[in-house]
């Protein structure tokens, strides 16, 4: 009997310390901890309400930010991940507040852009039930996703998020999603020490350099006599704009820039040579079809760069350097590539090419670029009668010196504003480039500036996306962040217009739209508000803008019928591209 007695004495009484007991909400929230989380974007739920229970004793170690929408939530996750390089977070409960997610994990994975999704999910007993508000997020999302897991016991809660955060970060970034039941969030297991991923068996995300891979592509470099480089997003994803400014001094290279590229190469150094794409420069556009090496770095060849393929570059040996081995041959056939980090390519490259200089050729690009600004800069940026897009983002670059975070959403402003806006440094402008999300801009920003406080933060929105998402005015009201909102109002869904004009007889359906008061709309969200509809006030009102310490709306009415010139029309090749609008 004693012996029994002995046997069954809690382990209290035998002197042994029982480890502490802890909900999976608990393991999420320390696992996100101890990732070095420092902000969340959410909207809270039923099915996520144990997590947001016990988030309310975290206060000191993670900041919640309500938003007034999920498709919110995510565009400023990845305002934040674009400007800091880091991992965005974000919360949601199940059923539709998961499913309006989709848009934003769509935008963040052809963007490359790094997130971890974390949505609630009804009780594992429930599933497949069609139980209120489930989703099966698991494959509703998987398209659009570089990983996505469901967790239904507490135990799997820690290394789905190690995970989560390991592949979203590495290689190609992207976003990733756990879905977690309800009673895995509820459940109580023992605290046990959070372990950091670092390695996956199957999954590889850098490639080792291989050596004979830039060999082949420096001797093409070396040989070449009008050699050409198109920098994308990849170059900042890398941390690789130092190495991309030394290898063009050193070779004496042209560079130009994609999209998502902008910021990765100085606008203001002598061998940049313009923006690349649609309604890209002329010079970047034309000359594409006239050099003899073509150098893609950490770009993918989308349509919005190539037009017709068939007509792209069909003279130049191409020269493709990306983490991603699946985005090499994929649309344009190469001579040579290099399957590497951007940074360790250019390293490399940097040592292989011999010191050179391409003085004619980079002039020939500026003797084209000559020919644009007769015949559209000047008259855009010098306007005689309505104010236009590009005289406003001009006047912005200019009194900002280039150095702001700008976030522009989808449309004609955003082609303005990435011709005209001179960006200066890395990571300064963030857009939503392959999925061409309406309605990003103005949570993208909200992120941007929580991610980098010191830094102006300027949102440049149409008139037609900024109302998609304007609820978020309220995130920015009830959290007080000082970022500034420029809407460019032409009463049309502009870009959309355009086309109609040019290419459908002016046939304006259903893009023309009668607006609300958008500075008593801002008023509503005490924010501090102003319209400009005559030049004259232009800069005053713009330098208000910069000088506000407090959030700004600053609505420019510009002409309803400007179009965006250059523009390479669907179907044409880049060299087709138009300095006007085609005669009727």
């Amino acid at each position: 009997m004693d012996a029994l007695l002995t046997k069954t004495k809690p382990a209290a009484e035998k002197g042994i310390q029982e480890k502490k007991k802890i909900t999976g909400s608990e393991v999420l929230l320390n696992s996100l901890v101890a990732e070095g989380v420092d902000i969340i974007f959410g909207y809270p739920g039923g099915a996520i309400m144990p997590v947001y229970d016990a988030l309310y004793g975290y206060a000191d170690k993670l900041n919640h930010i309500l938003v007034r929408h999920e498709q919110g939530a995510i565009h400023a996750a990845q305002g934040y991940a674009r400007v800091s390089g880091r991992t965005g977070v974000v919360f949601a409960t199940s059923g539709p507040g998961a499913t309006n997610l989709v848009t934003g994990l769509a935008d963040a994975a052809i963007d490359s852009t790094p997130l971890v999704c974390i949505t609630g999910q009804v009780f594992a007993h429930l599933l497949g039930t069609d139980a209120f508000q489930e989703t099966d997020v698991i494959n509703t999302t998987l398209p659009v996703t570089k990983w996505n897991v469901q967790v239904a016991e507490a135990k799997d809660i820690a290394p789905a998020v190690a995970k989560a955060f390991y592949i979203a970060k590495t290689g190609r970034p992207g976003p990733v999603l756990i879905d977690i039941t309800k009673n895995a969030q509820n459940e109580l297991i023992e605290e046990v020490e959070y372990k950091k991923c670092d390695h996956i068996r199957t999954y590889k995300p850098k490639p080792v350099l291989q050596p004979l891979q830039v060999e082949k592509a420096a001797e093409l470099i070396n040989g070449a006599k009008r050699p050409y480089i198109l920098a994308g997003q990849g170059i900042l994803l890398s941390g690789a704009t130092k190495e991309l400014i030394a290898f063009s001094e050193k070779t004496g290279i042209p560079v130009a820039c994609t999209l998502l590229g902008l910021g990765a190469f100085p606008t203001d150094h002598p061998n940049y040579v313009g923006y690349l794409g649609m309604h890209g420069n002329y010079g970047p556009n034309i000359n594409t079809n006239e050099c003899d090496v073509l150098i893609g770095i950490g770009m993918r060849f989308d349509d919005r760069v190539t037009g017709n393929v068939s007509k792209y570059a069909t003279q130049a040996k191409v020269v493709h350097i990306d983490i991603d081995k699946a985005e090499i041959n994929k649309i344009i056939k190469t001579e040579a590539f290099i399957h590497a980090d951007a940074k360790e390519a250019l390293e490399a490259l940097i040592q292989k090419c011999n010191a050179g200089k391409h003085t004619e050729w980079v002039d020939s690009f500026h003797k084209l670029n000559d020919i644009e600004y007769n015949k559209v800069i000047h008259r855009e940026c010098n306007p005689t009668e309505k104010i236009t897009m590009g005289e406003v983002i001009y006047n912005l670059s200019n009194l900002s010196k280039g150095e702001a975070i700008v976030v522009t959403d989808v449309g004609q402003h955003q082609m303005v504003t990435s011709r005209y806006y001179k960006y200066k440094n890395p990571r300064t402008n963030v857009t939503s480039g392959g999925a061409g999300t309406m309605g990003f801009a103005l949570p993208a920003a909200l992120g941007a500036k929580l991610a980098k406080p010191q830094n102006q933060v300027i949102a440049v929105i149409g008139d037609g996306g900024y109302q998609m998402t304007v609820q978020e005015l309220g995130t920015i009201m009830q959290y007080e962040i000082p970022v500034k909102i420029m809407v460019l109002n032409n009463s049309f869904l502009g870009m959309v217009r355009q086309w109609q004009q040019l290419f459908h007889g002016k046939r304006y359906s259903f893009t023309e739209m009668t607006n609300p008061d958008f500075i008593k709309l801002a008023g509503a969200y005490n924010i501090k508000a102003r319209k400009v509809e005559v030049r004259d006030d232009l800069n005053e009102a713009l330098q208000e803008m910069l000088d506000s310490k407090t959030s700004y709306f600053l609505e420019v009415v510009v002409g309803k019928e400007d179009n965006v010139f250059p523009m390479v029309p669907a179907g044409a090749g880049v060299s087709d591209v138009l300095l006007e609008a085609p005669p009727c």
